[in-house]
């Protein structure tokens, strides 16, 4: 079969996939979130932990992670931005910033 004559699957079977992938990454146990959470914070502080300790906090005090937590935060707001909604304007239009 070409690849122009190839069938788009059903709205019904696109959708019960969907269900099926929510439903399995939903069965993950608290242990298991636990394990990756603690997995990536682990990653953040080899990433940060350098650069905080060169900053003058002692390593695994509490400034020390905030400090890893900081850094991480500053990096992605630099490579992803602030998200949907939020940038120049998003007070200033619509009903409460317009000026009469």
């Amino acid at each position: 079969m070409s690849f122009s004559k190839r069938r788009l699957p059903s709205p019904a079977a696109a959708g019960a996939l969907l269900c099926l992938a929510l439903a399995t990454t939903a069965c993950s146990t608290p242990q298991e979130r636990a394990a990756q959470k603690q997995a990536e914070m682990g990653n953040l502080m080899q990433i940060y932990g350098p650069a905080c300790s060169r900053l003058g906090y002692a390593v695994d005090s509490d400034q020390w992670r905030s400090c890893i937590l900081s850094l991480s935060t500053k990096d992605e707001m630099q490579r992803y931005g602030p998200g949907p909604g939020w940038g120049p304007g998003y007070w200033g239009g619509g009903y409460w910033g317009r000026r009469w």
